[in-house]
C-alpha cells in the first residue's frame, strides 16, 4: 500500500518532468531527449537510487542482421552527477542493454553486468537493481533502470534493503504518468526532423528558380543532406557520357574537401551507388568505406582516399526526374557513429525526390531563359538583314553608279574605295547574323564549327579573332576536307597566341563562287619568327603538307600594317573519292 509521502515524492517527480517545458522556447513539447534525462533523474529522487538510467528499445537496420544501437541517458555518473549523460550502445540479437521484451526486475543483494541482468556499458550495479519496462501506447519504448539504493534522506551510504515494493510501484506510476507525454516528445522529435529536411529542400529550390548557378545549387543539396542527416559526407554522383560509371563531382564534408576526394568515378555495376541509379531504389549499407576500397582496388587499382575508408553506414538515393534517374545522392556517417535506419532512408529519399524536382525545374527555366535570348537574337538578326543590310545595299548599288557618272578619276577611285568598304560592311553583319542565328553550343556546318573554334580561343590569345566567310562554305566543304580546315585555322592561332606582340587576328574563309577552290586566310599584328618564315616549325610544316594533301598551296609572310599572315589555299574535290571517305 502506497503511503502519503509517497504519493507525494510521486506528485514531486511528475511535476519536476513537466517541468521540462521550460527553456525550450515557449514550445508545448519538450525534446525528447530531455524528457527521457528528467524521468531517470525523477526516479533516481523518487526512489533514492544511487544512479539511474533510461535505455531505448534497440534501433536495428533492415540489412543489419539483428545488429542495432541502443541510445542510453545516464543520471548520477561522471564528472558531474547532475548532468545527464547521452551514450550509444551496440546490440546484436537481443544481446546488450536492452532486452527484446523486458519484464519488471527487482534484484537486491548483488547485481553486476553478467548475464541475466544486462545493463549498459559504465553503470555499476553492487547492490541493488531496479528495472521498469516504459510502454508507450501498447509498443514498448525502452527500460528505466535503478541501481543502488541509499539509505536515510542523506544519501550518505548504501541501503542494504535495496528497493522494495513501494519503490517499484512508485516508479510504475511514474512511467504510466509519464507515457503520454513521452509518446508527445517522441513524435514531436521527428516530427522537427522531417521539418528540418523540408526547409532544406525548400531552400533547394528557392535558389534554383532564382535562376542561382545550377553547379552551385548541386553543391548547397550534397551541403544540406550532409548537416540534416548527420553525416560526415555528401556527395552527389552522376553519369558520364557512356553512363557506365558515375562520377563524384560534388562533394560536401565539415571541413575542406580534400583534393583526392572530388571527382572519383565508381562502376554502376556491382557498387551501391550504381545499385541506387540503375534501379531507382534506395540502398542502404554498412562499412561502405571498406567495401568502397575493396571494390575499387579490383576495378580500376585505385586506393580511396582517407575520406572515404572512413565512412560506415551510407545511404545512396536515385536523382530521378520522371523516370529517368539523373544521379545519385549519397550519404554517409563514419565510423563509431549511429548507423541509419529505414526511417533516415524514407528522409533522405524524400529529399532527393524533392531535390530533384527542383534541379529540373531549374534546368526548365534556363532554357526558357535561353528561348527568350534565342527569340530576340532571331528578331535582331531578322531587322539586321531585312532592314540595315537591305539599305547598304541600295546605298552600295547608288555610289556605285554615281562612280560611274564622274569623269574625274580620283573621285571614282574614293567612290569604288568606300562601295568596297560598304561590300566589307555587309559581309561582317552577315557573318554576325550568322552568329546570332547559330548559337556557339549547337551543332552545326562548317561556319558553327569555325565559329565555335575562334570563341575557344579567345582564352588563349587574349581577344577574340575576328571571322569572315564568303561563299558556300556548309555545302562545298566536304567532311574530311572540314578537320582539316579546322586543324588550319586551329594552329595558325594558336602561333598568333605565341607572339606577344599579336593583339588582333582575322580569319577569312571563303569559297570561290565557281565551288572550285577554298582560300583560308589567318592574319594578325605580330610578326613571325625566322623559323616559321623557313619552314622550320614543326606545326607550320604540318600546314605544308595538309595543302598538298589536297593538291594545295601554303604561304606565310608579312602582310600590309606590319603582320604575319598564313594563306591556305586547296582544291575542293568535286565528284571526287575523296568526298566519301577522306584523303591519302
Amino acid at each position: 500500500m502506497v503511503n502519503e509521502t509517497s504519493v507525494r515524492r510521486l506528485l514531486d517527480g511528475v511535476l519536476d518532468v513537466l517541468d521540462a517545458r521550460a527553456g525550450h522556447g515557449g514550445s508545448p513539447v519538450p525534446e525528447p531527449a530531455a524528457v527521457l534525462a528528467r524521468i531517470a533523474a525523477a526516479a533516481t529522487r523518487l526512489t533514492r537510487a544511487s544512479h539511474g538510467a533510461f535505455v531505448l528499445v534497440p534501433s536495428t537496420a533492415a540489412d543489419q542482421g539483428g545488429e542495432g544501437y541502443t541510445d542510453v541517458v545516464t543520471v548520477g555518473l561522471g564528472a558531474n552527477p547532475a548532468e545527464p549523460v547521452w551514450s550509444r550502445e551496440r546490440t546484436t540479437a537481443g544481446k546488450g542493454p536492452s532486452e527484446a521484451k523486458p519484464e519488471r526486475l527487482l534484484v537486491s543483494g548483488s547485481a553486476t553486468n553478467g548475464a541475466g541482468h544486462p545493463l549498459p556499458g559504465g553503470f555499476p550495479a553492487t547492490t541493488s537493481v531496479l528495472r521498469m519496462p516504459v510502454y508507450v501506447e501498447d509498443t514498448l519504448f525502452g527500460q528505466l533502470l535503478l541501481a543502488d539504493k541509499l539509505s536515510g534522506g542523506d544519501h550518505d551510504g548504501a541501503d542494504e534493503r535495496g528497493f522494495t515494493e513501494h519503490d517499484e510501484d512508485a516508479v510504475a506510476g511514474l512511467v504510466t504518468a509519464m507515457a503520454p507525454l513521452i509518446g508527445m516528445a517522441s513524435a514531436y522529435g521527428k516530427v522537427e526532423l522531417r521539418l528540418r529536411w523540408l526547409t532544406a529542400a525548400q531552400e533547394i529550390t528557392g535558389v534554383l528558380l532564382r535562376g542561382d548557378d545550377p553547379a552551385a545549387a548541386l553543391r548547397l543539396i550534397a551541403e544540406r543532406a550532409r548537416i540534416v542527416s548527420g553525416s560526415a559526407v555528401g556527395a552527389i554522383a552522376r553519369p558520364d557520357e557512356r553512363a557506365d560509371q558515375l562520377v563524384f563531382d560534388v562533394v560536401a564534408t565539415e571541413g575542406p574537401v580534400p583534393a583526392d576526394a572530388s571527382g572519383l568515378s565508381v562502376s554502376v555495376r556491382g557498387t551501391a551507388t550504381g545499385q541506387a541509379f540503375t534501379t531507382g531504389e534506395p540502398v542502404l549499407v554498412r562499412d561502405y568505406g571498406t567495401l568502397a576500397a575493396t571494390y575499387q582496388s579490383g576495378w580500376s587499382g585505385a586506393t580511396m582516399p582517407d575520406l572515404v575508408t572512413a565512412l560506415d553506414s551510407a545511404i545512396a538515393v536515385p536523382l530521378t526526374v520522371g523516370d529517368l534517374p539523373v544521379g545519385v545522392l549519397l550519404v554517409a556517417r563514419g565510423h563509431g557513429t549511429v548507423p541509419f535506419d529505414a526511417d533516415d532512408v524514407q528522409l533522405v529519399r524524400m529529399f532527393a525526390s524533392q531535390a530533384a524536382l527542383a534541379l529540373e525545374f531549374g534546368r526548365a527555366e534556363q532554357d526558357r531563359h535561353k528561348l527568350a535570348v534565342f527569340e530576340n537574337r532571331e528578331r535582331i538578326a531578322h531587322d539586321l538583314h531585312d532592314l540595315v543590310i537591305q539599305r547598304l545595299f541600295a546605298v552600295g548599288l547608288g555610289l556605285e553608279g554615281l562612280g560611274k557618272l564622274t569623269t574625274d578619276a580620283k573621285a571614282g577611285a574614293l567612290v569604288s574605295g568606300f562601295v568596297h568598304d560598304l561590300d566589307r560592311t555587309i559581309k561582317d553583319i552577315r557573318n554576325s547574323i550568322f552568329s546570332l542565328q547559330h548559337p556557339v553550343e549547337a551543332p552545326g556546318g562548317v561556319r558553327a564549327d569555325l565559329l565555335r573554334l575562334c570563341l575557344g580561343l579567345r582564352g588563349t590569345l587574349g581577344f577574340e579573332p575576328r571571322l569572315s566567310f564568303d561563299g558556300p562554305l556548309d555545302t562545298a566543304i566536304p567532311a574530311a576536307m572540314r578537320a582539316d580546315l579546322l586543324a588550319v585555322v586551329d594552329k595558325a592561332l594558336t602561333h598568333a597566341a605565341r607572339r606577344a606582340e599579336a593583339t588582333a587576328a582575322t580569319v577569312e574563309v571563303v569559297v570561290d563562287r565557281a565551288g572550285r577552290t577554298l582560300t583560308t586566310t589567318v592574319a594578325d599584328n605580330g610578326a613571325a619568327h625566322p623559323g616559321e618564315r623557313a619552314g622550320q616549325d614543326g606545326e607550320i610544316a604540318e600546314l605544308e603538307v595538309l595543302a598538298a594533301d589536297w593538291d594545295g598551296t601554303f604561304s606565310i609572310g608579312g602582310v600590309p600594317g606590319a603582320g604575319t599572315g598564313l594563306t591556305w589555299t586547296v582544291r575542293l574535290p568535286r565528284h571526287d573519292a575523296r568526298t566519301q571517305g577522306g584523303h591519302a
